[in-house]
Parts: structure tokens; C-alpha cells; sequence
């Protein structure tokens, strides 16, 4: 689904030249729930961010579905961001002013959806993350697991073909990010690829496979038992 290889982001101003990220090669294979850690600076952020087409490298190759998206300008960025990639971020990004139903129908309306198909769409959607009974309020009423879990129908509702999850668990208790967890989970286990950026072993154990990254590079990969044992039952 992914191939990406030797892949350069170098920040440059008048005085300064920064290198984010140098010679990065992964591999993401559909169906994949991996996650990246590293110290905060360690260029995990701006990899997902390349991933997902907000932002661009400077060398290096990225396929994504057997497209080459470096050198693609933007509006054909946008393009394949919005019929391919689901956003999930850690401080939701809901808009205030809209209800629970507005905020997840937006993507929709990006799409040109038809009302009536948009309508079925998102009360199907937020039947199964268990959140139709909050469709009417707004997300000042809401906890922030059902915030949450309102930004993942709205990262879902166009059927994406892979989930890029920004600390998703980062702005929630203990309760409420084990609760998001188990729903990135679900959708893993439903066959959903799912790219993760965590500062927490314990949301990364909840992942098949863990990059750990430093000083702009992939300094080791391993596979996560518990991860394993889910899949062994």
C-alpha cells in the first residue's frame, strides 16, 4: 500500500538549514496497524504528515497505491488525500459551531455526496462507534472519548484506505484513551491499515509493530506480543 524510500525533509530558512527527517525507507502493507515513537523533535510527526499529504519531502520516493506522490502539486494532493487517507488527531479538530451530525457529514459535502446518501452514511457511522444518541449536540457537550470518537466517524465516513492517528489518545484519561484504543482496535481487526504517532508504550502494544525513530531516522522495529496474542485467539 505504502512503499517509501530514502526518503529527505530539510527545513530551510535565510540562516538555517534543518534536517527532519534522512533516508527513512518503510513499508506499509494493507490491513498493517503500525506505530511511530520517538522523542519529541524525532521527525515521527513530520513523516505522518508527509503520509498524509499535508506536507511534502524535499528527496526520496512515496508510492501510495502504486502512485508516486512526491512532486505532485497540491491540488492532485488534495485529491488523493481525500479519497484515500482518514485523519484522527489528538485534539480532535471538531468544529465548535456544528453539531455531532454536521461535524461528520463535512467530508461528505467535500466529496459532492448527495444529501440522502450523506444521511445514511452518517447514522450508520455513528450507530457503530455507539454515538447516534449524541448526533443533535455539540462537542462542548460531549466527554472527550465521545469526542473523540466523533473525530474517528468523521476520519471513517469516506471509507478511507488508511487511518493516520496523530496521538489520539493524547488529550484523554486513562478510561477514555483505553476506550479509543479498543476502537482503533475493532477496526484494525475489521481490516482497517492504521499508521499511529505515540509517546506511549502502552497505545503501542495495541499495534502489530512498533518503529521507534531518532534524530531523523528508523533506528529499530519490533513486533508487539500483545498485538500477537490478540491475533493467536
Amino acid at each position: 500500500m505504502i512503499t517509501i524510500q530514502n526518503l529527505t525533509k530539510i527545513f530551510r530558512t535565510e540562516e538555517l538549514e534543518t534536517s527532519a527527517l534522512s533516508g527513512i525507507n518503510l513499508q506499509i502493507n494493507e490491513g498493517d496497524f503500525l506505530s511511530i515513537m520517538g522523542p519529541s523533535g524525532c521527525g515521527k510527526s513530520t513523516l505522518l504528515n508527509i503520509i498524509g499529504l499535508l506536507d511534502s519531502a524535499s528527496d526520496g520516493s512515496y508510492t501510495l497505491l502504486n502512485q508516486e506522490m512526491i512532486g505532485l502539486k497540491e491540488k492532485g494532493r488534495s485529491s488523493v488525500r481525500k479519497e484515500n487517507i482518514g485523519f484522527i488527531f489528538q485534539n480532535f479538530n471538531l468544529i465548535d459551531e456544528l453539531s455531532v451530525y454536521d461535524n461528520i457529514e463535512l467530508p461528505l459535502i467535500y466529496n459532492n455526496v448527495k444529501a440522502s446518501d450523506r444521511k445514511l452514511k452518517v447514522e450508520g457511522i455513528a450507530e457503530k462507534l455507539n454515538i447516534a444518541h449524541r448526533l443533535k449536540h455539540y462537542p462542548q457537550q460531549l466527554s472527550g472519548g465521545q469526542q473523540q470518537r466523533v473525530a474517528v466517524a468523521r476520519a471513517l465516513i469516506n471509507d478511507p484506505k488508511i487511518i493516520l492517528a496523530d496521538e489520539p489518545t493524547g488529550n484523554l484519561d486513562s478510561k477514555n484513551g483505553n476506550e479509543v484504543m479498543e476502537l482503533l482496535t475493532d477496526l484494525h481487526a475489521k481490516g482497517a491499515t492504521i499508521l499511529m504517532v505515540t509517546h506511549s508504550d502502552y497505545d503501542a502494544s495495541f499495534s502489530q509493530r512498533t518503529i521507534l525513530m531518532k534524530d531523523g531516522v528508523i533506528f529499530s522495529e519490533k513486533s508487539n506480543q500483545r498485538n500477537v496474542d490478540v491475533f493467536k485467539v
